[in-house]
């Protein structure tokens, strides 16, 4: 807690003194320009990779970045209702302007997608959310297999990674409402891998079917 304490401080006598116009121009209201969905991990910092102040991003965290299929508000459960609920506020009333789902490497949310079930009762509620992306898990060891690389468990970490990325994308396509929008070039979507180690960041080419690196 001291060390938090400090950082307290340090942000009220520095951080906030270097932006204090900013802060009060942002107490009545915000005008973020994107939502940003991520992973809960902590290595994974939002306005640090983007360089962006506060106000500017709406972010969503949770583990692995998932984003639930589209249900009718009768539908909703407990289980989808945090992360499908900011995107509808993000997205009707915040009026942002770009999505960007972002991963990242050496996930652990991804890498429990592959759990054997007797590892993952020990965690219930963790395994009731990675079976949003239980289709991810089949197309990555569909790719395994059709490549011949079904022991590599790097390869197999790294396509998690990504293609869950792009699932999630189809995911938010399943919300009438942000179709809408991009029929209307209205909002616009981005897939993002950061790579921790190395500081990269890829951006996902629809066209190309791969992860480009941001330059």
């Amino acid at each position: 807690m001291d060390y938090l304490k400090a950082g307290l401080i340090k942000f009220r006598t520095q951080d906030y003194e270097e932006h204090k116009n900013l802060f009060c121009r942002l107490k009545r209201h915000q005008e973020p320009h994107t939502l940003f969905i991520t992973c809960s991990d902590s290595r994974v910092v939002p306005q640090l990779i983007t360089k962006s102040l506060p106000g500017e991003l709406f972010v969503v965290r949770n583990i692995a970045n998932i984003i639930p299929k589209y249900q009718e508000s009768h539908e909703c459960d407990s289980r989808t209702s945090a992360t499908t609920s900011a995107i509808e506020y993000a997205v009707k009333i915040l009026k942002v302007k770009s999505i960007i789902i972002c991963g990242h490497s050496n996930c652990g949310g991804c890498s429990a997608i592959h759990l054997p079930d007797e590892v993952l009762d020990e965690i219930p509620a963790t395994k009731k959310w990675l079976e949003l992306s239980e289709n991810v898990k089949t197309r990555v060891l569909d790719e395994m297999k059709a490549t011949g690389k079904t022991k590599d468990l790097d390869y197999r970490e790294w396509l998690t990674e990504q293609m869950n990325i792009v699932e999630q994308i189809k995911h938010l396509l399943t919300y009438p409402y942000i179709v809408e929008q991009l029929n209307r070039k209205e909002i616009e979507i981005i897939g993002m891998y950061y790579t921790i180690e190395t500081g990269e960041v890829f951006i996902y080419d629809s066209h190309k079917g791969s992860f480009e690196l941001a330059n």
